[in-house]
């Protein structure tokens, strides 16, 4: 039977202090990704997430960004507007059809 090997986890403030120290601290992407236990291309991922995103960047497992939960939201509100205009014209067309 293969061993599946269990991927690492790394929380957010860890991935922000291993961008900065290439990109504040001027140390080479190689020496911190060494030194910190992690794989190159690993780090350049995150120096770019974070460069794109800021500190946006890395919002974890389950946690949305800003701009994601604002359009989640408005998404549930487009629903439910949906929802109560449908009952509404449904309304609107029985009272219409009732004899006066």
């Amino acid at each position: 039977m293969a061993d599946k090997k269990k991927q690492k986890r790394y929380t957010k403030e860890f991935k922000i202090e291993a961008v900065k120290l290439v990109t504040e601290k001027g140390m080479k992407a190689s020496d911190v990704a060494r030194d910190l236990g992690i794989s190159q291309p690993a780090l350049g991922s995150w120096i770019k997430d974070y460069q794109h995103s800021g500190q946006e960047a890395f919002p974890g497992k389950g946690n949305l960004s800003s701009q994601e939960d604002k359009i989640r939201q408005l998404e549930q509100q487009v629903k439910r507007l949906t929802m109560e205009r449908e009952i509404l014209k449904k309304a609107m067309a029985y009272f219409v059809e009732i004899p006066k």
